[in-house]
């Protein structure tokens, strides 16, 4: 039986999934709200020409026009990869409290990896659970790069 995390995260994966067709790094995003989905999101940056265009920023964006305003503090964020810093920005402003991230980003995760944006002293400090659904997360990834370096 499913944890709700990895409910979540199989959602967030099949959103990776729809990335990696389009030829965007697969990454997918999701927030919840008492354990409905609010929003989704997926890489857009290569589709829009737009370095905003990240995962969670689509997926925080739409739950904040959906919910008409700016402080999530209700809901949690999945995402398949560890957020960069400006994605853990955002969840730090939009006051997100809880994050899920699949697979570990070791060259700009700021949850933990490189750095550890949530433990510094800001006015809001979301807690963080890595590694829900990690191998998959982390094949879909790796799969996507190895096919793009083929090419």
């Amino acid at each position: 039986m499913m944890t709700q995390d990895e409910i979540f995260m199989r959602r967030a994966l099949a959103l990776a999934k729809e990335a990696a067709r389009e030829g965007e790094v697969p990454v997918g995003a999701v927030v919840v709200r008492n354990g409905g989905v609010v929003s989704c999101g997926r890489n857009r940056r290569e589709t829009e020409k737009n370095a905003l265009c990240h995962a969670e920023l689509e997926a925080i964006g739409s739950a904040c026009r959906k919910l008409g305003g700016w402080r999530l503090w209700e809901c949690q964020l999945y995402v398949t990869l560890e957020p960069c810093p400006m994605c853990a920005g955002a969840v730090i402003n939009a006051r997100i409290p809880r994050v899920v991230f699949g697979a570990y980003d070791k060259k700009a995760g700021s949850c933990g990896s490189v750095v550890n944006l949530f433990g510094l002293p800001y006015n809001h400090r979301p807690q963080v659970l890595g590694g829900v659904l990690e191998s998959e997360c982390a094949a879909l990834l790796t799969e996507f790069f190895e096919q793009l370096r083929n090419k």
